[in-house]
């Protein structure tokens, strides 16, 4: 169990020894988006900007125009809302080198409550030219996509979460199967997966022919809960990974569509705007077909621990199962 902030602090950590360009910004928040790692290491290369969002995303700009590598971080609300027009105007529109890590993102503060959690952030940011959005579901995959992110040359803006999640791909992004080893086998198939990283390119967990859950952070974890359980009760589905939801995945998308019969979408954000409408989208061009969307409905969310707000707003394993029965 690991919040992908965490995954995030320990990327940096490994980064800024191999890549001295690499900086890294906050506002005020370094111990809560686990910047303090890269700050206690590298002091001269860490930036403070104190509550100052629009400064924060201004000055990252800055450096990467003087050729170095920048990580703004702060709460997914403040980068995503508060600084929007620095993201927009001095980052995306002169195609600058800026990574910007969002944390505490969705409805997963929890007792932050409604001002704080970002639900409409990947709507933001997908709508922007040039930019990368990326939402990755655990810790592997959180170090995965930093590194990806620290050696593309272009905007890139990542969300995390607050909360301890589980692991999905594990430790070892090699792991293979062992014909001979049950134990092994067990684990293996318990992730269904072979972990692959790729950006703009979903990873696929199964090849049930029932349905398709198209899934992204936090919801991943959900999705493969529901999947095993309707394994047994007859029912096959696969579970899709997106972890970068701008570019996204069309190939993978279509091709979900051809071979299953129900399409469905979770995600920790707004219906509108998000996951489920880069999806319809891209079928509504393509290849039309039904898509049900799970998601947070046009509301804001409201205070309380965060698995029981995934409750309240019907984003748990046992609403996608519902959902599909």
């Amino acid at each position: 169990m690991k919040a992908t902030r965490e995954s995030y602090g320990e990327a940096l950590e490994k980064l800024g020894k191999k890549n001295k360009d690499i900086v890294v910004l906050d506002a005020d928040l370094a111990n809560a988006t686990m910047t303090k790692k890269f700050k206690a290491l590298y002091p001269k290369r860490f930036f403070d900007m104190g509550i100052a969002e629009q400064d924060l995303i201004g000055t990252a700009a800055g450096f990467a125009i003087g050729g170095k590598i920048p990580f703004a971080s702060t709460f997914a609300i403040f980068a995503s809302g508060r600084a929007y027009e620095q993201v927009r105007n001095a980052v995306a529109y002169p195609n600058l080198n800026v990574k910007i890590v969002a944390t505490h993102a969705g409805l997963t503060v929890g007792e932050d409550g409604a001002s704080h959690q970002a639900i409409e952030d990947i709507s933001l940011m997908r709508t922007i030219p040039n930019m990368i959005v990326m939402s990755p579901c655990d810790d592997l995959e959180t170090k995965w996509a930093i590194d990806w992110a620290s050696k593309y040359n272009g905007p890139v803006y990542i969300r995390l979460t607050r909360p301890k999640i589980e692991s999905i791909y594990g430790e070892n992004p090699e792991l293979e199967i062992q014909e001979n080893d049950e134990k092994q086998k067990a684990k293996e198939q318990k992730r269904n997966i072979k972990p692959k990283f790729e950006m703009g390119k979903m990873i696929v967990h199964g090849n049930g022919k029932d349905a398709t859950i198209f899934a992204t952070g936090v919801e991943v974890q959900e999705a493969l809960k529901a999947k095993n359980e309707l394994a047994k009760q007859g029912i096959n589905v696969r579970v899709v990974d997106v972890h970068t939801i701008k570019p996204i995945d069309k190939e993978t998308i279509i091709k979900c569509a051809k071979e299953t019969d129900k399409i469905i979408t979770i995600e920790d954000h707004s219906i509108i705007g998000g996951l489920g409408s880069a999806v319809c989208e891209v079928l509504s061009e393509e290849y039309p077909k039904k898509v049900i969307r799970i998601g947070v409905q046009d509301q804001f969310g409201t205070s309380g621990k965060w698995h029981q707000l995934l409750e309240e707003y019907g984003l748990t394993a046992k609403d996608i199962i519902e959902k599909i029965k």
